[in-house]
């Protein structure tokens, strides 16, 4: 029996109803983070940080994915269509948002290009081992939605980072890659799938995501 709108809202108020879960919801409120992550930067112990996560997945706000790099690892991450998440008085002052895969072939020049789109926030992209070229996918899409890849070419991580720079990870091989990164988002690769349909999702969930960052980030 399908559940109703209102049964559903409830569940979900109900799994909120614990100041652990709030906790763990105002960490993802703006990347993905695995549950060893999650327990250090909320002090969890790792049993009760799980019994939360279920509690959480249960009632449709959380979901898991299983890291396309390290298969051991997953990354949490809040169902953006469940719920906006109140974050508070967040604020990020950067001089620059750097987006990062391995390949800077499609997801983190999408990520580049539609951040230029939206914001006069300087922003650059980069990969940990970068390809020859943009993928003909990721152009075909961003065209299809007004962006012009044409001219993009991938780069080296290493030849542009800067200190100050807010760092998103938006492959899972890249964040496991690096020391540190900023936020990472776990976002399927669509160069491995190659279907149009691979490269729209992909496409329409960092456009999510950059919306939900956006109010957050200012220039500094």
């Amino acid at each position: 029996m399908e559940s109703s709108p209102l049964a559903v809202r409830a569940a979900r108020h109900a799994a909120l109803a614990d100041v652990a879960r709030l906790r763990i919801v105002d960490a993802l409120a703006l990347g993905d983070l695995s549950p060893h992550e999650l327990g250090e930067r909320l002090g969890l112990a790792s049993n009760l940080l799980a019994h939360h996560l279920k509690a959480l997945e249960n009632a449709g706000l959380i979901e898991r994915r299983r890291s396309e790099g390290d298969g051991r690892r997953s990354y949490v991450r809040l169902v953006t269509d469940a719920m906006r998440t109140e974050t508070g008085d967040v604020e990020l002052v950067v001089p620059r948002v750097v987006f990062v895969c391995t390949a800077n072939s499609a997801r983190s020049q999408l990520a580049e290009h539609l951040w230029r789109a939206h914001t006069s926030i300087d922003v650059a992209s980069a990969g940990t081992l970068p390809a020859e070229g943009v993928a003909p996918g990721a152009v075909a899409v961003a065209a299809a939605h007004g962006l012009d890849l044409a001219d993009a070419r991938p780069r080296t991580l290493d030849d542009i980072t800067r200190p100050a720079d807010l760092r998103i990870t938006v492959c899972d091989r890249a964040r496991e890659s690096l020391a540190s990164t900023d936020l990472h988002w776990s976002i399927p690769d669509p160069v491995r799938i190659g279907t149009h349909d691979a490269f729209e999702s992909a496409f329409d969930e960092i456009s999510h995501r950059i919306d939900a960052l956006l109010p957050h980030v200012r220039a500094a």
